[in-house]
Protein backbone atom coordinates (compact mmCIF):
# COMPACT_ATOMS: atom_id res chain seq x y z
CA UNK A 1 0.00 0.00 0.00
CA UNK A 2 3.01 2.28 -0.39
CA UNK A 3 3.76 2.60 3.34
CA UNK A 4 7.32 2.99 4.62
CA UNK A 5 8.87 0.51 7.04
CA UNK A 6 9.81 1.66 10.53
CA UNK A 7 13.05 -0.31 11.02
CA UNK A 8 15.60 -2.55 9.28
CA UNK A 9 17.61 -4.67 11.72
CA UNK A 10 20.44 -6.97 10.63
CA UNK A 11 20.66 -10.04 12.89
CA UNK A 12 21.41 -13.76 13.00
CA UNK A 13 18.66 -16.39 12.78
CA UNK A 14 19.72 -20.01 13.16
CA UNK A 15 23.32 -18.87 12.71
CA UNK A 16 22.65 -17.18 9.35
CA UNK A 17 22.65 -13.45 8.64
CA UNK A 18 19.26 -11.94 7.82
CA UNK A 19 17.63 -8.52 7.86
CA UNK A 20 14.35 -8.10 9.74
CA UNK A 21 12.09 -5.37 8.40
CA UNK A 22 9.28 -4.11 10.61
CA UNK A 23 6.33 -1.85 9.96
CA UNK A 24 4.80 0.27 12.72
CA UNK A 25 1.57 -0.74 14.46
CA UNK A 26 0.19 2.69 13.71
CA UNK A 27 0.76 2.02 9.99
CA UNK A 28 -0.59 -1.55 9.85
CA UNK A 29 -3.37 -1.36 12.44
CA UNK A 30 -5.85 0.88 10.57
CA UNK A 31 -4.91 -0.47 7.11
CA UNK A 32 -8.02 -1.73 5.23
CA UNK A 33 -6.10 -4.57 3.48
CA UNK A 34 -4.14 -5.75 6.53
CA UNK A 35 -5.51 -9.32 6.24
CA UNK A 36 -4.02 -9.62 2.74
CA UNK A 37 -0.64 -8.43 3.99
CA UNK A 38 -0.13 -10.29 7.27
CA UNK A 39 -1.81 -12.82 9.51
CA UNK A 40 0.22 -11.82 12.56
CA UNK A 41 -1.60 -11.18 15.82
CA UNK A 42 0.87 -8.51 16.94
CA UNK A 43 -0.80 -5.86 14.81
CA UNK A 44 2.08 -5.12 12.43
CA UNK A 45 3.92 -6.71 9.52
CA UNK A 46 7.41 -8.12 9.83
CA UNK A 47 9.54 -9.44 6.96
CA UNK A 48 12.71 -11.52 7.11
CA UNK A 49 15.03 -10.86 4.18
CA UNK A 50 17.86 -13.27 3.42
CA UNK A 51 21.09 -12.22 1.69
CA UNK A 52 20.86 -11.84 -2.10
CA UNK A 53 23.11 -14.85 -2.83
CA UNK A 54 20.95 -17.14 -0.67
CA UNK A 55 17.74 -15.87 -2.23
CA UNK A 56 19.09 -16.39 -5.76
CA UNK A 57 20.27 -19.92 -4.91
CA UNK A 58 16.84 -20.76 -3.52
CA UNK A 59 15.10 -19.39 -6.63
CA UNK A 60 17.43 -21.41 -8.88
CA UNK A 61 16.79 -24.62 -6.92
CA UNK A 62 13.02 -24.09 -7.04
CA UNK A 63 13.19 -23.47 -10.79
CA UNK A 64 15.15 -26.71 -11.27
CA UNK A 65 12.51 -28.63 -9.31
CA UNK A 66 9.87 -27.73 -11.88
CA UNK A 67 11.84 -29.52 -14.64
CA UNK A 68 11.02 -32.96 -16.05
CA UNK A 69 14.19 -34.69 -14.81
CA UNK A 70 13.85 -33.63 -11.18
CA UNK A 71 11.31 -36.26 -10.01
CA UNK A 72 13.56 -39.10 -11.22
CA UNK A 73 16.60 -37.57 -9.51
CA UNK A 74 14.62 -37.05 -6.31
CA UNK A 75 13.36 -40.66 -6.38
CA UNK A 76 17.00 -41.83 -6.14
CA UNK A 77 17.69 -39.46 -3.29
CA UNK A 78 14.57 -40.46 -1.36
CA UNK A 79 15.58 -44.13 -1.65
CA UNK A 80 18.97 -43.38 -0.16
CA UNK A 81 17.43 -41.25 2.59
CA UNK A 82 15.05 -44.10 3.43
CA UNK A 83 18.02 -46.46 3.77
CA UNK A 84 19.83 -44.00 6.03
CA UNK A 85 16.71 -43.56 8.19
CA UNK A 86 16.33 -47.30 8.47
CA UNK A 87 20.01 -47.72 9.39
CA UNK A 88 19.64 -45.15 12.15
CA UNK A 89 16.43 -46.77 13.42
CA UNK A 90 17.76 -50.36 13.33
CA UNK A 91 21.38 -49.91 14.44
CA UNK A 92 21.32 -46.53 16.17
CA UNK A 93 24.23 -45.40 14.02
CA UNK A 94 23.72 -41.66 14.03
CA UNK A 95 27.27 -41.22 15.37
CA UNK A 96 30.24 -43.52 15.40
CA UNK A 97 30.92 -45.15 18.76
CA UNK A 98 34.66 -45.45 18.19
CA UNK A 99 37.58 -43.31 17.13
CA UNK A 100 39.84 -44.23 14.29
CA UNK A 101 39.17 -45.18 10.71
CA UNK A 102 39.56 -48.94 11.16
CA UNK A 103 37.11 -49.19 14.08
CA UNK A 104 34.62 -46.85 12.44
CA UNK A 105 34.78 -48.84 9.20
CA UNK A 106 34.18 -52.07 11.12
CA UNK A 107 31.17 -50.49 12.84
CA UNK A 108 29.76 -49.47 9.44
CA UNK A 109 30.25 -53.00 8.09
CA UNK A 110 28.45 -54.50 11.11
CA UNK A 111 25.64 -51.96 10.72
CA UNK A 112 25.24 -52.87 7.04
CA UNK A 113 25.13 -56.59 7.90
CA UNK A 114 22.54 -55.96 10.63
CA UNK A 115 20.44 -53.89 8.22
CA UNK A 116 20.61 -56.64 5.59
CA UNK A 117 19.51 -59.24 8.16
CA UNK A 118 16.65 -56.98 9.17
CA UNK A 119 15.57 -56.64 5.53
CA UNK A 120 15.88 -60.39 4.89
CA UNK A 121 13.76 -61.13 7.95
CA UNK A 122 11.06 -58.74 6.73
CA UNK A 123 11.18 -60.27 3.24
CA UNK A 124 10.98 -63.86 4.52
CA UNK A 125 7.96 -63.05 6.69
CA UNK A 126 6.20 -60.88 4.10
CA UNK A 127 6.29 -57.68 6.17
CA UNK A 128 6.72 -54.18 4.81
CA UNK A 129 9.95 -52.39 5.67
CA UNK A 130 8.52 -48.91 5.88
CA UNK A 131 6.92 -48.38 9.23
CA UNK A 132 4.22 -45.80 8.91
CA UNK A 133 3.90 -43.59 11.93
CA UNK A 134 0.70 -44.23 13.81
CA UNK A 135 -0.64 -41.73 16.30
CA UNK A 136 -1.32 -42.78 19.88
CA UNK A 137 -5.05 -42.31 19.33
CA UNK A 138 -5.00 -44.53 16.21
CA UNK A 139 -3.09 -47.25 18.09
CA UNK A 140 -5.60 -47.08 20.94
CA UNK A 141 -8.45 -47.36 18.44
CA UNK A 142 -6.82 -50.44 16.84
CA UNK A 143 -6.31 -52.00 20.27
CA UNK A 144 -9.93 -51.42 21.27
CA UNK A 145 -11.18 -52.76 17.95
CA UNK A 146 -9.22 -56.02 18.34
Amino acid sequence: MGQASSSWSPCLQHGKPVTVVKFARSTCGPCPVREQCTSGKAGYRQLTLHPKAMTETLRTARAEQTGRDWPADYALRSGVEGTIRQAVAVTGSRRARYRGLAKTHLEHVYSAVALNFHRLHAWWHGRALDRRRTSHLARLELTLAA
